[in-house]
């Protein structure tokens, strides 16, 4: 019989490797020649440990761990490597052919291996790469790794909402998830890519994806509506409630639980019990003394583990929440009606989608209003199936669809969604059939002016336009491209992402430097990845100038506020070479100095020595 010893943290990694490219190669560059390597901190499953395998894969090097049953074992994480009965200065004899070592689970090292990690960063004779979580007891040597300032570190952030669709929609096999079941999952996991793939693993194996309801649905897309499956891995996260938890606080999270997606009152509680949940920022309380559980996946958690009698009598039903979804709907109305699409809180109608019940046409036409608005055009049409999935045909609904369709670039398939008629094709095509103030401030702003501005027409909306609509039409209509420039960058602060990104891309035709032209460029195609397959007339012809891998590594480093000296000696470099790397980049993103870099260029949360 052949046995595999396998590593629990690699064993399932399934999914390709996304969203992490400039960590990835500040974190190799961090153990060229020269460098003493870099630690990697970051909430618990966020992808640390793939980053380093990704980083040193094809390299020389050597690996160890820590684990929480072998710290009070002397050298426990380098057993393989080192004598336990050697002293520390044996042990860097044993470690100097050693040119590259992994340190995996740093915080959980015992004092003698966290010792030696230490004295290796401080000779230098080996290039580290060491991984600790956030929030965990570390030794002190791990620690003064960064704080004593023998290496750089870099704080892994969760992975955001846009990777994390990338990530799902590469690695689930048997169709794509639709967007309201990414935004679910994704909220859900905060980033722990370990959860995520568990839960994804759950879902599918048993049964729980099934294709979207609706009508004009992608027949290769898959929803995940109904109760979270209690794996081991989501046991794992939260055994603090499940079995840890007093029965006084148990009792008072099962309330919260089954009164979501609504707050309960303080007085409604026992204060005592709230008070030490708080503390352990297990619940949030805000100013008018409403109380909410504070993690997204504590209450699907303790709903699931409930029993049915207790379930049946605590759950709330969908009708009950009617005044808060209207309320809801109200609000997001009046953000629109302000021009004011940011992110903004919802939990009802989201609640109502997770538990798979019917979504109210009227609530639906707004969300995938408000989403479409944002530039986040496949959730828009995934809240107007939601309104038009029970054979409804609200009027609203269908626009909202063909809409997000026709933005998304297939004005045939909008044109068909309308039923064809002919002036269902001019809606979805240039919305003339939306009526009021659907994409703005009510009574500054009709869709059909607006869209004339959108397609380079501006004079068709004189004197029709107010705000900052009005002044992106009178900037068009000068050629004024600094203007365009800054109208993109209200539009982008009032969160219409889309309409920023078609302002910049129209700047970039009015520019006389070329320099502000590709900068331009360089903010409108940025924009437009984050709009979820926007492809509309302003936006077409785009093509930002790609970076080398070494141009990257440089404009990296240089956005994080290091000169060009400083570079060259991390990266064993002249700084002539540097200097022209640098010209070379700001010539393809349009960068005038170092101070626009971080704004062109997604950077990770680093702290350089």
């Amino acid at each position: 019989m052949t046995t595999f010893d396998k590593d629990a943290k690699t064993l399932d990694m399934p999914w390709p490797f996304t969203g992490r490219q400039a960590e990835l190669e500040l974190v190799r560059g961090s153990f060229a020649a020269g460098r003493h390597g870099i630690v990697i901190t970051g909430p618990a499953g966020c992808g640390k440990t793939r980053l380093m395998s990704e980083a040193a894969r094809g390299t020389d090097c050597a690996r160890v761990a820590g684990t929480p049953g072998t710290r009070r074992i002397r050298f426990a994480a380098f057993a393989h490597l080192v004598p336990e009965t050697a002293s520390l200065h044996e042990a860097l004899q044993h470690l100097s052919g050693v040119r590259l070592l992994l340190v995996d689970d740093a915080h959980l090292l015992d004092d003698a291996s966290a010792a030696l990690v230490h004295q290796l960063a401080v000779h230098g004779r080996s290039r580290l790469l060491v991984v600790t979580a956030d929030g965990a007891s570390a030794p002190g040597a791990v620690t003064r790794l960064w704080t004593g300032e023998l290496l750089p570190r870099l704080a892994l952030e969760p992975l955001p909402r846009e990777e994390t669709a990338r990530l799902l929609g590469r690695g689930t096999g048997g169709g794509d998830l639709e967007p309201l079941t990414v935004n679910r999952l994704h909220r859900l996991c905060q980033g722990d890519l370990r959860l995520l793939r568990d839960l994804v693993g759950a879902v599918r194996e048993r049964g729980l994806l099934t294709p979207v309801p609706g009508p004009d649905a992608d027949p290769d897309e898959r929803a995940w509506r109904g109760p979270l499956p209690l794996t081991p891995t989501v046991r794992e996260r939260t055994a603090h409630l499940l079995e840890d938890a007093r029965p006084a606080e148990r009792e008072t999270l099962e309330r919260l639980a089954f009164a979501e997606p609504l707050p309960l009152d303080l007085n409604e509680l026992d204060l005592t019990c709230v008070e030490h949940l708080e503390a352990a920022a297990l619940v949030r309380v805000d100013d008018r003394g409403a109380v909410r559980i504070a993690h997204p996946l504590h209450g699907p958690v303790l709903r699931a583990a409930a029993g049915r009698l207790r379930a049946r009598r605590l759950s709330r039903t969908p009708d009950q929440c009617g005044p808060a979804l209207d309320a809801e709907r109200a609000a997001l109305a009046r953000r629109i009606e302000r021009a004011d699409v940011r992110a903004f809180a919802a939990p009802v109608g989201e609640w109502l989608v997770a538990q798979g019940a019917p979504v109210p046409a009227g609530y639906a036409a707004v969300r995938a209003r408000f989403a479409r608005l944002r530039g986040e055009l496949r959730e828009a049409a995934a809240w107007a199936r939601e309104g038009l999935r029970d054979g409804g045909d609200d009027a609203s609904c269908r626009l909202e669809l063909a809409l997000a369709t026709a933005q998304s670039g297939d004005p045939t398939a909008a044109h068909q969604i309308l039923g064809g008629r002919p002036d269902g094709g001019g809606a979805a095509t240039r919305p003339t059939a939306v009526r009021g103030a659907a994409e703005g401030a009510a009574g500054a702003i009709t869709a059909d002016a607006y869209d004339a501005v959108r397609h380079g027409v501006p004079e068709r909306a004189a004197g029709r336009l107010t705000g900052v609509f009005a002044a992106h039409a009178d900037a068009l209509g000068r050629g004024d491209g600094p203007a365009l420039d800054r109208v993109a960058e209200e539009l982008a602060e009032r969160g219409f992402l889309l309409y920023a990104a078609e302002a910049h891309a129209q700047a970039v035709r009015a520019h006389r430097d070329p320099r502000a032209a590709r900068t331009a460029r360089t903010r409108a195609v940025a924009l437009a990845r984050r709009c979820q397959g926007a492809r509309t007339p302003a936006l077409s012809g785009l093509v930002l100038g790609e970076l080398t891998a070494r141009q990257r590594q440089i404009v990296t480093l240089a956005a994080t506020g290091l000169s060009n000296r400083q570079i060259a000696e991390k990266l064993t470099l002249s700084v002539r070479t540097v200097g022209n790397h640098l010209y070379g980049a700001y010539a393809r993103l349009g960068a005038g100095d170092r101070g626009a870099l971080p704004w062109l260029v997604e950077l990770p949360d680093t702290q350089p020595a």
